[in-house]
């Protein structure tokens, strides 16, 4: 059985960790903070993009949503305290 929701720590802030292995989803995804973040979560489509630099900076509870993506792998997120993150649901599957 598939597994179509999760969620993803960041052990060490500032650096970013894909938000799961690669595994080929074809369909949209949406990516929450967790609503006991106390700081910021960066996501991105690219390493580089998942940092506090350049992602998109989610606060506790805030949502995105991926129109399409081909791999979990393709997704990464970051944090700004170490052992928060985001949970992550799998769209139409």
């Amino acid at each position: 059985m598939a597994i179509n929701s999760g969620q993803n720590t960041i052990t060490a802030a500032g650096t970013a960790e894909i938000l799961a292995t690669a595994r080929v989803v074809n369909c949209p995804v949406m990516v929450k903070a967790l609503t006991t973040n106390t700081g910021l979560v960066y996501v991105g489509q690219v390493t580089g993009d998942g940092s506090s630099s350049n992602g998109l900076p989610l606060a506790a509870g805030d949502v995105i949503i991926f129109d399409f993506v081909g791999h979990l792998s393709e997704i990464w997120v970051d944090s700004a305290v170490n052992g928060e993150g985001v949970a992550w649901l799998l769209l139409n599957v």
